[in-house]
Parts: C-alpha cells; sequence; structure tokens
C-alpha cells in the first residue's frame, strides 16, 4: 500500500515553485470524488476531503503537512493518511529547482505502512520535470524496497482563468511490484482542467487490474494565516 502526494490533483499535475518575499504561512482544505496517487485510487473511488499547512520564507525554505482520509480495505485499516515533508526551492536564469523529503504516515495502519521519499524538480515556463525515490522503506515489506517515479507534466492558460493540466508519470523498482501485484513498473496519465477552485480531471493507467479511464472532481480552498 502506499498513497500519495497531494492529492486531488493529479500528482504533480503542475509543479509550483514559489518564494516569498517573506516568511508566509498558508492552509489548504479540498473535497474531491476521488483520491488519486500516481494514477491509483487512495479512497476505494471513494469520496476524500483534505487539508493542510505550508510555512515558506524569502530563503526558500518550505515546510508542511497534508491529511486526508484514505481506504487501502481491510488489509491494513488504515483511515486517513498524514504527510510531512520540508524542502527548498528557489529559481535560477528562469529556472525553477526544487529538491526535499516528504513522509507518508498511517498512524492506524495495522502493521507499519509508512515510508519516505527523496524528490527533485525541476520547472522551465510550462513545464516540469520531477523524479521521486524511495529512500524510507515500510518495515513490514516481504520484499526489497526500491521504487523511482519520473513525472513529466505541462499547463496552459485556456479561455477565462483557466488552466489546462497535463500529466505522464512511469513507476519503477520492486516496490511497485509489491503494492500493484503487476509488472514492477507502469505509467499513469492524466488532464484536468482548473478553474476558481474546481477541477476536472481524467485519470488512466496501463496497469492489467486498473485500466478504466477514470474520472473526477474537485474542489479547493486556499487561505494565508
Amino acid at each position: 500500500m502506499k498513497n500519495k502526494c497531494l492529492a486531488f490533483v493529479l500528482s504533480g499535475l503542475s509543479a509550483c515553485f514559489c518564494i516569498s518575499a517573506q516568511a508566509e504561512v498558508t492552509a489548504n482544505i479540498a473535497a474531491s470524488s476521488n483520491y488519486f496517487w500516481r494514477g491509483v485510487t487512495q479512497s476505494a473511488d471513494g469520496a476524500a476531503v483534505s487539508g493542510g499547512l505550508d510555512y515558506s520564507n524569502e530563503s526558500g525554505f518550505y515546510a508542511g503537512t497534508w491529511i486526508s482520509n484514505i481506504d487501502f480495505g481491510e488489509a491494513t485499516s488504515a483511515s486517513y493518511e498524514l504527510d510531512l515533508y520540508a524542502g527548498f526551492a528557489t529559481t535560477f536564469n528562469e529556472v525553477d529547482l526544487d529538491v526535499g523529503y516528504i513522509y507518508y504516515a498511517y498512524p492506524d495502519a495495522t502493521g507499519n505502512i509508512d515510508f519516505g521519499e527523496i524528490y527533485a524538480a525541476v520547472g522551465w515556463k510550462n513545464l516540469s520535470f520531477k523524479l521521486s525515490h524511495l529512500t524510507t522503506a515500510q518495515s513490514d515489506a516481504s520484499s526489497e524496497e526500491d521504487m523511482l517515479y519520473a513525472e513529466l507534466s505541462a499547463s496552459f492558460a485556456v479561455f477565462k482563468d483557466a488552466e489546462l493540466g497535463l500529466h505522464l508519470g512511469h513507476s519503477s523498482g520492486d516496490t511497485v511490484m509489491e503494492w500493484m501485484g503487476e509488472d514492477d513498473n507502469y505509467i499513469d496519465y492524466g488532464v484536468s482542467l482548473s478553474t476558481q477552485g474546481f477541477t476536472f480531471g481524467l485519470v488512466k493507467t496501463d496497469l492489467d487490474a486498473d485500466d478504466d479511464l477514470k474520472v473526477y472532481v474537485s474542489y479547493g480552498l486556499d487561505f494565508s494565516l
């Protein structure tokens, strides 16, 4: 099992590399008809509600936490996911750079299924490329833990105050086989249209057990504290 990264919009649908002029604390809440992580539902194709807090300062350092309900079935009994992350983001000659670490925790799961990843991302204009690599493995894994996720994302302004997002991701490693029960690699695809907090999206993978095109809709709000 596993899960992740943010959220209701496809993981990595668009990368954000912002550096505030001063220290800033923000909060976010969202509701979605489904919670996907790397193309795979984390909520058994059910609705999910999430929220988070983020801190950033002018040096480029940022840290935050994010929580969402999940449903992995009876195998783990986990009911929620808690993410903790920190990193550094900067811009150099119009190229956005971001490196950090994220820890995925499942406090009420049967057994320890927590894990962590380091990540590095580069963005230029409408494009971003990100690599995430497993560093902290689940303690009850039955095989050697290894996973690399590569993703390419693009975003474009369309219509009036709307954004079109495109996403392509590739998961590989022994952990992928353990979690998915198939090959040690798979591809996920995504497209979304966002405006005024609403997002409508399509998600698909090439996994044999999960090859249907899936649709989700979500609404989110951000607040400055």
